[in-house]
Protein backbone atom coordinates (compact mmCIF):
# COMPACT_ATOMS: atom_id res chain seq x y z
CA UNK A 1 0.00 0.00 0.00
CA UNK A 2 1.47 3.20 -1.00
CA UNK A 3 1.93 5.58 2.18
CA UNK A 4 -0.24 9.19 1.40
CA UNK A 5 1.20 12.10 3.70
CA UNK A 6 -1.05 14.72 2.00
CA UNK A 7 0.19 18.62 3.07
CA UNK A 8 -2.03 19.12 6.27
CA UNK A 9 -2.25 22.71 5.13
CA UNK A 10 -3.79 21.89 1.78
CA UNK A 11 -6.28 19.00 3.63
CA UNK A 12 -7.14 21.44 6.49
CA UNK A 13 -7.82 24.35 3.80
CA UNK A 14 -9.93 21.61 1.41
CA UNK A 15 -11.83 20.66 4.61
CA UNK A 16 -12.86 23.89 5.73
CA UNK A 17 -13.73 25.15 2.24
CA UNK A 18 -16.11 22.21 1.87
CA UNK A 19 -18.25 22.49 4.80
CA UNK A 20 -18.27 26.82 4.63
CA UNK A 21 -19.47 25.76 0.62
CA UNK A 22 -22.14 23.26 2.08
CA UNK A 23 -23.45 25.52 4.74
CA UNK A 24 -23.73 28.39 1.53
CA UNK A 25 -21.54 30.74 3.16
CA UNK A 26 -20.88 34.10 1.27
CA UNK A 27 -17.03 34.15 -0.27
CA UNK A 28 -15.59 36.33 2.33
CA UNK A 29 -16.70 33.56 4.56
CA UNK A 30 -13.89 31.25 3.14
CA UNK A 31 -10.98 34.13 2.61
CA UNK A 32 -9.84 35.61 5.73
CA UNK A 33 -9.52 39.53 5.05
CA UNK A 34 -6.00 38.98 4.77
CA UNK A 35 -6.13 36.75 1.98
CA UNK A 36 -8.71 38.53 0.08
CA UNK A 37 -5.90 40.25 -2.06
CA UNK A 38 -5.10 36.68 -3.36
CA UNK A 39 -8.19 36.90 -5.99
CA UNK A 40 -6.50 39.25 -8.09
CA UNK A 41 -3.58 39.18 -9.41
CA UNK A 42 -1.22 41.30 -12.02
CA UNK A 43 0.79 40.04 -14.38
CA UNK A 44 4.04 41.70 -15.52
CA UNK A 45 5.30 41.74 -19.01
CA UNK A 46 1.66 40.64 -20.49
CA UNK A 47 3.14 42.09 -23.72
CA UNK A 48 6.51 42.59 -24.88
CA UNK A 49 8.17 45.48 -26.31
CA UNK A 50 6.96 44.51 -29.62
CA UNK A 51 3.38 43.93 -28.91
CA UNK A 52 2.88 47.67 -26.32
CA UNK A 53 4.19 49.59 -29.42
CA UNK A 54 2.15 48.15 -32.26
CA UNK A 55 -0.99 48.60 -29.69
CA UNK A 56 0.03 52.38 -28.95
CA UNK A 57 0.63 52.97 -32.69
CA UNK A 58 -2.90 52.12 -33.52
CA UNK A 59 -4.49 53.89 -30.58
CA UNK A 60 -2.66 56.88 -31.88
CA UNK A 61 -4.43 56.44 -35.45
CA UNK A 62 -7.57 54.96 -34.32
CA UNK A 63 -11.45 56.18 -34.29
CA UNK A 64 -12.41 56.62 -30.65
CA UNK A 65 -15.89 56.96 -29.73
CA UNK A 66 -17.68 57.87 -26.41
CA UNK A 67 -18.09 54.97 -23.92
CA UNK A 68 -21.56 55.17 -22.87
CA UNK A 69 -22.20 53.31 -25.61
CA UNK A 70 -21.50 50.11 -24.65
CA UNK A 71 -23.17 51.34 -21.27
CA UNK A 72 -26.11 54.45 -21.92
CA UNK A 73 -27.45 53.91 -18.30
CA UNK A 74 -24.27 54.62 -16.23
CA UNK A 75 -24.00 58.11 -15.76
CA UNK A 76 -20.82 57.94 -14.09
CA UNK A 77 -18.41 56.56 -16.96
CA UNK A 78 -16.70 59.27 -18.87
CA UNK A 79 -14.44 57.91 -21.28
CA UNK A 80 -13.88 57.15 -25.11
CA UNK A 81 -13.32 53.52 -26.78
CA UNK A 82 -12.51 52.76 -30.15
CA UNK A 83 -14.81 51.82 -32.35
CA UNK A 84 -15.61 48.49 -32.61
CA UNK A 85 -16.43 48.63 -36.08
CA UNK A 86 -13.08 49.84 -37.43
CA UNK A 87 -9.97 47.82 -38.37
CA UNK A 88 -8.19 49.39 -35.73
CA UNK A 89 -10.20 47.65 -33.47
CA UNK A 90 -9.95 43.95 -35.31
CA UNK A 91 -6.02 44.89 -35.01
CA UNK A 92 -4.90 45.89 -31.83
CA UNK A 93 -7.75 42.80 -30.40
CA UNK A 94 -5.64 40.51 -31.70
CA UNK A 95 -2.49 41.51 -30.16
CA UNK A 96 -4.05 41.52 -26.90
CA UNK A 97 -6.07 38.74 -27.40
CA UNK A 98 -2.80 36.48 -28.46
CA UNK A 99 -0.60 38.01 -25.53
CA UNK A 100 -3.55 36.63 -23.05
CA UNK A 101 -4.01 33.35 -24.86
CA UNK A 102 0.20 32.73 -24.34
CA UNK A 103 0.09 33.99 -20.84
CA UNK A 104 0.21 31.09 -18.77
CA UNK A 105 -0.45 33.04 -15.39
CA UNK A 106 -3.87 33.94 -17.44
CA UNK A 107 -4.90 30.88 -18.30
CA UNK A 108 -3.93 28.78 -14.40
CA UNK A 109 -5.87 32.07 -12.93
CA UNK A 110 -8.93 32.42 -15.42
CA UNK A 111 -9.90 28.91 -16.27
CA UNK A 112 -11.23 30.62 -19.62
CA UNK A 113 -14.09 29.25 -21.52
CA UNK A 114 -14.32 32.26 -23.63
CA UNK A 115 -12.89 35.80 -23.69
CA UNK A 116 -14.63 39.10 -25.11
CA UNK A 117 -12.59 40.85 -27.53
CA UNK A 118 -10.05 43.67 -25.35
CA UNK A 119 -10.87 46.48 -26.23
CA UNK A 120 -9.11 50.33 -25.98
CA UNK A 121 -10.17 52.72 -23.59
CA UNK A 122 -8.44 56.52 -23.35
CA UNK A 123 -9.31 58.93 -20.89
CA UNK A 124 -8.77 62.94 -20.98
CA UNK A 125 -8.47 65.08 -17.97
CA UNK A 126 -11.40 65.12 -16.74
CA UNK A 127 -12.58 61.94 -17.36
CA UNK A 128 -13.71 58.94 -15.20
CA UNK A 129 -15.68 55.93 -14.20
CA UNK A 130 -17.72 55.95 -11.58
CA UNK A 131 -18.30 53.56 -8.88
CA UNK A 132 -19.84 50.21 -10.90
CA UNK A 133 -19.77 46.42 -11.30
CA UNK A 134 -19.36 44.64 -14.40
CA UNK A 135 -22.42 43.55 -16.14
CA UNK A 136 -23.35 39.60 -15.91
CA UNK A 137 -23.62 39.13 -19.49
CA UNK A 138 -21.97 40.61 -22.18
CA UNK A 139 -23.99 40.37 -25.64
CA UNK A 140 -21.66 38.01 -27.88
CA UNK A 141 -22.17 36.07 -30.77
CA UNK A 142 -23.36 33.25 -30.95
CA UNK A 143 -24.72 33.44 -27.20
CA UNK A 144 -24.38 35.96 -24.47
CA UNK A 145 -20.48 35.74 -22.63
CA UNK A 146 -20.62 35.73 -19.15
CA UNK A 147 -18.36 37.86 -17.06
CA UNK A 148 -16.43 35.97 -14.44
CA UNK A 149 -13.33 37.43 -14.54
CA UNK A 150 -12.29 41.15 -15.01
CA UNK A 151 -9.32 42.18 -17.08
CA UNK A 152 -7.55 45.46 -17.51
CA UNK A 153 -4.44 45.91 -19.45
CA UNK A 154 -2.09 48.94 -18.98
CA UNK A 155 -0.68 50.93 -21.76
CA UNK A 156 0.00 54.13 -20.71
CA UNK A 157 3.20 55.00 -18.68
CA UNK A 158 1.82 55.87 -15.17
CA UNK A 159 4.53 59.05 -15.40
CA UNK A 160 2.72 60.41 -17.57
CA UNK A 161 -0.47 61.09 -15.79
CA UNK A 162 -2.02 62.35 -12.84
CA UNK A 163 -5.23 60.12 -11.49
CA UNK A 164 -7.09 57.32 -13.32
CA UNK A 165 -5.96 54.73 -10.50
CA UNK A 166 -8.00 51.11 -10.94
CA UNK A 167 -9.62 51.21 -7.73
CA UNK A 168 -11.31 48.01 -6.50
CA UNK A 169 -13.04 47.89 -3.12
CA UNK A 170 -12.44 45.31 -0.59
CA UNK A 171 -15.25 46.32 2.05
CA UNK A 172 -13.52 49.38 3.49
CA UNK A 173 -10.08 48.70 2.03
CA UNK A 174 -9.67 49.99 -1.71
CA UNK A 175 -6.87 48.99 -3.73
CA UNK A 176 -5.24 51.03 -5.83
CA UNK A 177 -3.69 50.02 -8.82
CA UNK A 178 -1.95 52.20 -11.60
CA UNK A 179 0.13 49.31 -13.32
CA UNK A 180 3.58 49.95 -16.05
CA UNK A 181 3.05 49.46 -19.20
CA UNK A 182 2.03 46.12 -20.85
CA UNK A 183 0.76 44.78 -17.63
CA UNK A 184 -2.70 43.58 -16.54
CA UNK A 185 -4.18 43.44 -13.47
CA UNK A 186 -7.19 40.34 -13.35
CA UNK A 187 -9.85 40.47 -10.50
CA UNK A 188 -13.48 38.77 -10.14
CA UNK A 189 -16.24 40.58 -12.13
CA UNK A 190 -18.35 40.82 -9.29
CA UNK A 191 -16.44 43.39 -7.14
CA UNK A 192 -16.85 46.95 -6.99
CA UNK A 193 -14.54 48.70 -8.66
CA UNK A 194 -14.29 52.41 -10.56
CA UNK A 195 -11.59 54.27 -12.53
CA UNK A 196 -10.26 58.00 -10.34
CA UNK A 197 -10.98 60.98 -12.32
CA UNK A 198 -7.44 62.02 -14.89
CA UNK A 199 -6.10 65.13 -14.02
CA UNK A 200 -3.27 65.60 -16.44
CA UNK A 201 -2.21 63.36 -19.80
CA UNK A 202 -3.78 60.51 -20.79
CA UNK A 203 -4.65 56.64 -19.39
CA UNK A 204 -4.78 54.42 -22.46
CA UNK A 205 -5.64 50.56 -21.25
CA UNK A 206 -7.53 47.92 -22.87
CA UNK A 207 -10.40 45.82 -20.92
CA UNK A 208 -11.93 42.50 -21.37
CA UNK A 209 -14.05 40.44 -19.84
CA UNK A 210 -13.69 35.88 -19.34
CA UNK A 211 -16.17 33.69 -18.91
CA UNK A 212 -14.26 30.83 -16.62
CA UNK A 213 -14.84 27.13 -16.73
CA UNK A 214 -15.79 27.79 -13.17
CA UNK A 215 -18.47 30.37 -12.18
CA UNK A 216 -17.78 30.20 -7.97
CA UNK A 217 -14.81 32.44 -7.85
CA UNK A 218 -13.83 31.51 -4.65
CA UNK A 219 -13.82 27.48 -5.88
CA UNK A 220 -11.82 28.84 -8.84
CA UNK A 221 -9.88 30.41 -6.51
CA UNK A 222 -9.28 27.14 -4.69
CA UNK A 223 -8.57 25.28 -8.02
CA UNK A 224 -5.88 27.96 -8.75
CA UNK A 225 -4.00 27.82 -5.79
CA UNK A 226 -3.70 23.69 -5.51
CA UNK A 227 -2.51 24.18 -9.08
CA UNK A 228 0.53 26.86 -7.58
CA UNK A 229 0.93 24.32 -4.91
CA UNK A 230 1.15 21.26 -7.13
CA UNK A 231 4.00 23.90 -9.49
CA UNK A 232 6.10 25.37 -6.59
CA UNK A 233 6.42 22.19 -4.25
CA UNK A 234 5.47 18.96 -6.55
CA UNK A 235 9.01 18.57 -6.53
CA UNK A 236 9.50 18.74 -2.64
CA UNK A 237 7.49 15.41 -2.45
CA UNK A 238 7.41 12.15 -2.97
CA UNK A 239 5.57 11.35 -6.97
CA UNK A 240 2.99 9.56 -5.11
CA UNK A 241 1.90 12.20 -3.07
CA UNK A 242 2.11 14.59 -6.48
CA UNK A 243 0.20 12.33 -8.52
CA UNK A 244 -2.58 12.52 -5.55
CA UNK A 245 -2.48 16.09 -5.39
CA UNK A 246 -2.73 16.35 -8.66
CA UNK A 247 -5.67 14.22 -9.15
CA UNK A 248 -7.50 16.21 -6.10
CA UNK A 249 -6.85 19.25 -8.28
CA UNK A 250 -8.34 17.65 -11.50
CA UNK A 251 -11.39 16.05 -9.18
CA UNK A 252 -12.60 19.45 -8.13
CA UNK A 253 -11.94 21.17 -11.55
CA UNK A 254 -14.14 18.99 -12.94
CA UNK A 255 -16.33 19.02 -10.07
CA UNK A 256 -17.10 22.66 -10.15
CA UNK A 257 -16.96 23.18 -13.96
CA UNK A 258 -19.90 24.63 -15.74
Amino acid sequence: MIAWIFPIRIFLAIRSFVRRAKAGRAMEACFPPEGALKIFIEIHNLLNAQQLAQVRQIAQGATFVDGRITNPHNQTKKNLQIDSNTSAFQQSSKILADALFHSEEFRNFTLFKRVAPPLLCRYAPGMQYGTHSDSPFLPLQPTPLRSDVSCTIFLADPSTYDGGELTIHLGAKPLKIKGEPGSAVLYPSTTLHEVAPVTRGERLVAITFIESQIVDEAKRYMVYELGEVEALEGFNMSWENRIRLSHVKNRLHRLWSS
